[in-house]
């Protein structure tokens, strides 16, 4: 990492196919369309691309995503450009298949946010994307021809949780699970940062607030999204007002209701969450994430240090790159995140030298625990650099207390005697996160994560706290946490 001049700490209170058609996966995989009956009756309209070599004696295994986005294009007759996690798995070959969720497009059923897990299922009314990953994985192995009896599982964001969900169905055939950039908990990511209500997801709301009333190819909620008559979301939701004043939009969206009305870490949420449902982890789980993915940055890391504690002797890894939300899903050429340079065909390497080589182990080889991986392979932002771990957090790095003082210094030991500073927070105006406010119409902002906030820095009320230059390089790993933090407010 380059030498910092300082270091700051400032306190202010994808994923589906491209649906072009593509001549490659036309002519090397047949596509058949069908609806795979779940237990309680539900069926799910699924996908499947077979290589059209696929024969006895050349069996392939099953790699598939399920996806509340619509595993378009529909139709036998239609093919995608692409199909699997890279070009370089659709090449090498595999029957990939996907799957609309229950609820979602062609899909029925009812569609249910972040579905709650059911550990002990007593009827087969009782289901879950664990019970529906099962069911779905069971038809496969047993209808599809020429499979050679093994499955894996990856998706990236909402599609990332349906796979971390997956790794719960317990399948035998499940050999290989890679969540990437999934949910963990709905309360610490996504529409909630940190228990946080991201109010700029305020116009993202139709996608997953409306139920439709009949399986489709369409965007069925479309016509229940609204236009805001302008690019600055920040100022919309400003003179929006109290949250009471959205029922003019989101009167019958259930998701609305549904944040509104449970603003704290209820029953609710609680359930949602996917951490304390894993215990004994039958497949092979390569977690994937990005450095500066704005969304979805918790659920990766979280997910890996549970298993870790929780079943030891899993194969589980981590991989975290120089990316935002998903991006290590295609290539750039020059790696950016806005306008800082991390090198060429990063994504590239991430496909061909982890993805590829961790698919084809467990699909495709012996499937030990000798995958020629490493336990976590984490990205240097300051060297641009892959590092190879053994264990992570690396047992080389050393834990280092920081403590606020009230002259504005960031340091490495505490201020004598009892200190304070102060501020005027306004809720009239509050503190932006980003200069861009166009950026501030939907989900979080690919820039935001490396964005410079000096801005912030510059306002009355915001308060800075500044280490001394550093005379040596500093290499920050692991969990950053703030502790014993007391604020206290005076309200008028």
């Amino acid at each position: 990492m380059k030498k910092l001049s300082s270091l700051l700490l400032l306190i202010a209170v994808a994923c589906n196919p491209l649906f072009a058609q593509s001549s490659y996966v036309k002519e090397h995989y047949t596509k058949k369309d069908v609806y795979i009956t779940m237990r309680d009756g539900v069926k799910l309209f699924t996908s499947i691309y077979t290589p059209n070599d696929a024969a006895m004696d050349k069996k392939y295994p099953i790699i598939m995503q399920r996806t509340c986005y619509s595993v378009a294009p529909y139709g036998e007759t239609k093919y995608p450009n692409q199909v699997g996690p890279s070009k370089y798995m659709m090449q090498e070959g595999y029957i990939f298949v996907y799957q609309d969720v229950r609820g979602r497009y062609k899909s029925e059923g009812t569609w249910t946010n972040m579905t709650p897990v059911i550990d002990n299922k007593k009827t087969k009314k009782d289901v879950d994307e664990g019970s529906d990953t099962y069911d779905t994985i069971d038809w496969l192995i047993k209808n599809v021809p020429n499979n050679n009896g093994k499955v894996g599982q990856w998706g990236i964001s909402y599609p990332g949780f349906y796979t971390a969900a997956g790794i719960l169905s317990n399948h035998p055939a499940l050999k290989a699970s890679s969540p990437q950039a999934p949910i963990s908990d709905f309360f610490f990511d996504d529409f909630h940062h940190n228990g946080a209500f991201i109010e700029g997801y305020f116009f993202t709301f139709p996608v997953f607030g409306v139920q439709k009333t009949d399986t489709t190819s369409k965007a069925w909620y479309q016509n229940t999204m609204f236009n805001p008559g302008t690019r600055d979301g920040y100022q919309f939701l400003l003179d929006l007002g109290p949250l009471s004043n959205a029922d003019k939009y989101y009167k019958d969206n259930f998701f609305w209701q549904e944040t509104v009305n449970h603003p704290n870490y209820d029953e609710f949420w609680q359930k949602r969450g996917l951490l304390k449902h894993y215990n004994k982890v039958k497949p092979a789980v390569m977690l994937v994430g990005g450095w500066f993915d704005a969304e979805d940055l918790t659920g990766p890391l979280a997910i890996y240090k549970t298993i870790e504690k929780k079943d030891p002797n899993a194969y589980n890894t981590i991989v975290m790159g120089p990316f935002g939300h998903g991006r290590w899903s295609r290539e750039t050429g020059h790696t950016m995140h806005s306008n800082v340079y991390f090198g060429d065909s990063i994504a590239t390497f991430y496909q061909k030298e982890m993805e590829q080589k961790f698919f084809h182990h467990f699909l495709k080889e012996n499937g030990d625990k000798n995958s020629g991986l490493p336990e976590a392979y984490m990205f240097n932002t300051g060297k641009n650099e892959w590092r190879k771990f053994d264990k992570w957090p690396s047992p080389d790095a050393s834990h280092v207390k920081f403590y606020l003082n009230n002259d504005g210094k960031l340091t490495e030991s505490a201020q004598n005697g009892s200190a304070g500073t102060s501020f005027v927070s306004d809720p009239l105006k509050p503190v932006p996160y980003t200069e861009d406010n166009t950026t501030t119409m939907g989900f979080t902002p690919h820039n935001y994560m490396s964005e410079d906030q000096r801005f912030a820095g510059r306002r009355t009320d915001v308060l800075v706290f500044q280490t001394d230059v550093l005379s040596d390089d500093v290499t920050l790993g692991g969990e950053i946490m703030a502790n014993r933090c007391r604020l206290d407010s005076e309200i008028d």
